[in-house]
């Protein structure tokens, strides 16, 4: 079956859209935030020790690593990119001693919705992840 397309089914398929729709409305939803300086982001991120003037800058490097997410032939580059974007929020959750399962982790939460939506949609990192033969 090596080289061979493995099919994806219809509820494959939806199921997938769906876990990378919910972590692309979010992330689309913060990224706008901080390009549009929402107040209580701006508080947020003085709380946390980034200054408010970060926010902007942030918030669209985010919306370029989503687009780059929802076009399919970059969608793998997306994931790496907002993989990295994300292990930033982890860490700085961790300097600032967030609590572990609420927001330390969160991010982690939406690292597992983008890869596993697009492991779910896209043939290329199933096949990718998929299960080797160990005896090769």
């Amino acid at each position: 079956m090596e080289g061979q397309a493995v099919p994806i089914s219809k509820k494959r398929l939806w199921i997938g859209r769906i876990m990378s729709g919910v972590a692309v409305l979010f992330l689309l939803f913060d990224s706008t935030t901080k390009l549009l300086r929402v107040e209580a982001v701006m508080k947020a991120a003085e709380q946390i020790g980034y200054p408010a003037a970060t926010m902007p800058p942030i918030g669209l490097i985010l919306l370029v690593c989503v687009v780059v997410y929802l076009i399919p032939r970059t969608a793998v580059l997306g994931a790496v990119l907002l993989t990295g974007y994300l292990g930033g929020a982890v860490a700085t959750h961790v300097r600032v001693g967030d609590p572990l399962m609420s927001r330390t982790l969160f991010p982690i939460y939406f690292a597992v919705l983008i890869w596993g939506g697009l492991y779910l949609r896209d043939r290329r990192v199933h096949a990718l992840i998929a299960r080797r033969d160990p005896s090769r």
